[in-house]
């Protein structure tokens, strides 16, 4: 469910007022994550590695209370729900998007998780869901890359998380992650507390 919130009423009214009218509002942190569990788990074949990654950021945003609050045009609004999204090669070989709802249940956001990007690899359409607030990614997976900077579009205000192939180093695995959120939503360090709870989420993986 999502409804508009009184800025005033919340603990971001300041940066409300702040960066709401900011020409460029957007903050874009860089993290390397050590990503050998997601690795490691992938390749026995039950999960795939972007699904567990795309579980570890809900897991990690949802106990971020700013996460549920978003500037959706001049206004605030607040959610109940997170969804992470993810990008899909449909097949005409173009990219769709496809959000898929956060569930503590891993095997239940596993399943979902196949069920809509193969919908959305089906049908070519997006999956939307408009009552969650959705943290978007996009997987650059045909190349390395140390980081990216999303667009600020003035139009979609949500988080935004940029990852390429990751990197062998002895016996682990490094994936560096760019991470872009609105500063009205949240401050550097609420950004810094996401990054190390996906981290801990991802080592907690079994």
């Amino acid at each position: 469910m999502a409804q508009e919130i009184n800025p005033n009423d919340t603990k971001r009214a300041e940066a409300y007022e702040l960066w709401m009218n900011a020409p460029n509002p957007m903050v874009t942190f860089f993290k390397t994550l050590n990503v050998t569990k997601l690795v490691k788990i992938s390749k026995h074949g039950r999960y795939k590695f972007n699904m567990l990654l795309c579980y570890c950021i809900g897991e990690a945003a949802s106990s971020v209370k700013e996460f549920y609050i978003l500037p959706v045009g001049k206004k605030l609004i607040c959610y109940d729900t997170l969804a992470v999204n993810t990008i899909v090669k449909n097949k005409d070989g173009e990219v769709s998007s496809c959000d898929i709802l956060f569930h503590n249940d891993l095997e239940l956001f596993n399943a979902e998780y196949l069920k809509y990007t193969k919908q959305v690899f089906e049908s070519c359409e997006n999956r939307d869901l408009t009552d969650s607030m959705v943290i978007g990614t996009s997987a650059i997976i045909d190349t390395e890359i140390d980081g990216a900077v999303g667009m600020n579009s003035g139009i979609f205000n949500n988080p935004f998380i940029i990852w390429g192939k990751y990197k062998k180093k002895l016996f682990s695995y490094y994936l560096t992650i760019s991470f872009q959120f609105h500063h009205t939503q949240m401050d550097g360090a609420h950004a810094g507390r996401f990054l190390e709870n996906l981290q801990n989420a991802i080592h907690r993986l079994t």
